[in-house]
């Protein structure tokens, strides 16, 4: 553990709290350990402990979906980007989730939910057999484990910038609590705390955002103020011009392109579909929220329903990152180029830090413990998300599949508690490999582009082409990541020493150019197998290709009988023209 902060003297903690604070987070915890007790209650067999039964409501899983994903990603990653690229971050919301969501709430869910399998890599098992199974089973386990402790370094930071403990202790403390509700209730501890989460999330960054604009002066102060900054900063700091930071298109900031066709292109395609689609339709950390559902109809609506509240998260989490980028002074001298001592590692200011400076000017204390606790309550639901998604796929795919065939449900349950376990310490690991990135999001999209752009691929590949073969399926999908690795080594990694940069590109645009990489290799790869290897029965696609399933297989006849406001469709249409007309506002 060398290398890490030793801890610090209570009174140069980044954050003050006082006893109210504290009294928060303690009846927030004392929910979270209850929520456990009560669901463990509930769980009786290895269904219930994975899939929550098939019992919730769309309006829990739905939440759920939405809290899962609000974890590091939206909270620390997007405010970063907030402070570094300004408005442009918009795109991961408004084009990088809502249309996949909406895809696969309307087309995909009903394949996933209609087969009853339990988990992803399971349908990729049907569909092209052993080969793909296993190589996505043990992607997706090993990128959970990776994200977990993105998730895990962030809640360890919150500890150690509140109480000043070493990272390495705050680590350990803070996993153990993830661990114990997980444990306890399995999936449907993690959704009803999500759920809960989600409401706490909401509450404590609110109050962050108006004080904030209140501050500066609205909006329109926000904007003049980042002009100021942006025209005073040093060339030699790289800071995006302020028309750049005030514009979502074309984005430039955002994707390190000069030509702003360019820039568009790598966003539209590089993240609005492939990043995007590949993410949201495939990855079984928001698919299993879905899957936890009452119904068919209940599946579908799912995403959508969260959908709605997905595209008003920038405003909590952009618009903090850039409020700071304005109002403290640590993150106003690093966007101009300087290397400010402290933030919550104790190892110099990142962007990462944004949202938690900005909390320590602004908040008094009572509000400072409400926007602590929903911090905490962030990073716990999106590593509770991975490590019960892990969990499934480590019992089922791989476990049972491969290693202990046949055994009873009570065995697999076991596993999967044991497997649960393993995971949040080896958590602890890979949170240490996050803590070494300034902007969590470089880390993550990485992440996303050597993973989930390569599996979309196979995916839509193989639900709409029924002549797809198993051996394609393999195939693709490991041309598909090891291209993504290519690119993304050659943009920016150093190979004995020596820098490469063959791809010279800033902000994230080489994960947009990584992943745009993978899913055109892997489609050009599957086609060429395809057409030289033997395919599957019609037979045997019933269920697994859109062609070959009859329309009330993929539908609830339930639906029609409902108002339009609890139908798919007209709810997806309508979450839809919301989007678009926040792109033109923006």
């Amino acid at each position: 553990m060398e290398g890490l902060p030793s801890a610090l003297p209570a009174a140069d903690t980044l954050i003050q709290a006082n006893a109210v604070d504290y009294l928060i987070l303690a009846v927030y915890f004392a929910f979270v350990l209850g929520i456990g007790l009560l669901a463990r209650r509930s769980v009786s067999d290895s269904v219930d402990f994975f899939l929550s039964g098939r019992s919730l409501p769309a309006w829990v899983t739905g939440l759920a979906f939405i809290s899962a994903n609000l974890g590091a990603v939206e909270i620390m990653g997007m405010s970063a980007n907030g402070a570094q690229f300004g408005i442009p971050t918009v795109h991961y919301f408004w084009v990088g989730a809502i249309p996949a969501m909406l895809f696969l709430g309307v087309v995909m869910m009903p394949f996933y939910y209609g087969s009853k399998v339990r988990s992803v890599p399971e349908f990729m098992f049907r569909r092209f057999g052993t080969g793909a199974h296993l190589v996505n089973a043990i992607s997706f386990a090993v990128a959970q484990l990776l994200i977990a402790g993105v998730n895990l370094y962030l809640l360890g930071s919150i500890v150690h910038a509140l109480l000043g403990w070493p990272l390495w202790v705050a680590l350990i403390i803070a996993a153990i609590i993830v661990l114990s509700y997980i444990t306890l209730g399995g999936l449907s501890a993690a959704i009803y705390n999500e759920v809960l989460q989600f409401f706490v999330i909401v509450a404590s960054l609110l109050p962050l955002v108006l004080l904030g604009l209140r501050k500066v002066g609205g909006y329109d102060g926000l904007k003049a103020k980042l002009t100021q900054v942006a025209e005073t900063a040093p060339a030699s700091a790289g800071v995006p011009p302020a028309s750049q930071q005030l514009e979502s298109w074309p984005g430039n900031a955002l994707t390190g392109f000069d030509n702003g066709f360019l820039s568009v292109v790598g966003i539209v395609f590089g993240l609005g579909f492939v990043l995007s689609f590949g993410y949201w339709t495939t990855n079984f950390v928001e698919v299993q929220r879905a899957m936890a559902s009452e119904s068919i109809s209940a599946a579908r609506k799912t995403p959508v329903i969260g959908a709605f509240p997905k595209m008003f998260v920038p405003f909590l989490t952009i618009f903090p990152g850039m409020l700071a980028a304005v109002l403290v002074k640590e993150i106003v001298e690093l966007k101009q180029g300087g290397s400010p001592a402290g933030g919550a590692s104790g190892e110099g200011v990142k962007y990462n830090d944004s949202l938690l400076y900005l909390m320590r000017d602004l908040l008094p204390n009572g509000l400072l413990g409400l926007a602590i606790t929903g911090l905490l309550a962030a990073f716990m639901a999106g590593m509770a998300a991975n490590i019960s998604a892990f969990n499934t796929v480590f019992s089922y795919d791989l476990w049972e599949r491969y290693i202990r065939k046949d055994r009873s449900d009570d065995y697999y349950l076991r596993i999967g508690r044991l497997a649960t376990v393993g995971a949040t310490f080896i958590a602890i690991f890979t949170a240490l490999v996050a803590s070494g990135f300034g902007n969590v999001m470089d880390y993550l999209q990485t992440l996303f582009g050597f993973f989930n752009a390569p599996l979309f691929a196979t995916f839509i590949l193989g639900m709409f082409w029924k002549r797809m073969t198993p051996t394609a399926g393999w195939a693709g999908l490991v041309s598909g990541t090891l291209s993504a690795i290519v690119v993304a080594v050659l943009s920016e990694g150093t190979l004995g020493g020596l820098s490469l940069g063959v791809i010279p590109l800033s902000g994230q645009g080489a994960a947009f150019v990584a992943a745009s990489t993978a899913f055109v290799v892997d489609i050009l790869v599957s086609v060429g197998v395809t057409m030289v290897t033997e395919p599957k029965p019609a037979s045997e696609l019933v269920g697994l290709v859109y062609s070959e399933t009859p329309r009330e297989q993929r539908t609830d006849p339930n639906e029609e009988t409902y108002p339009w406001y609890r139908r798919t469709v007209p709810l997806a249409g309508l979450a839809l023209g919301m989007v678009v007309v926040l792109n033109v506002l923006f």
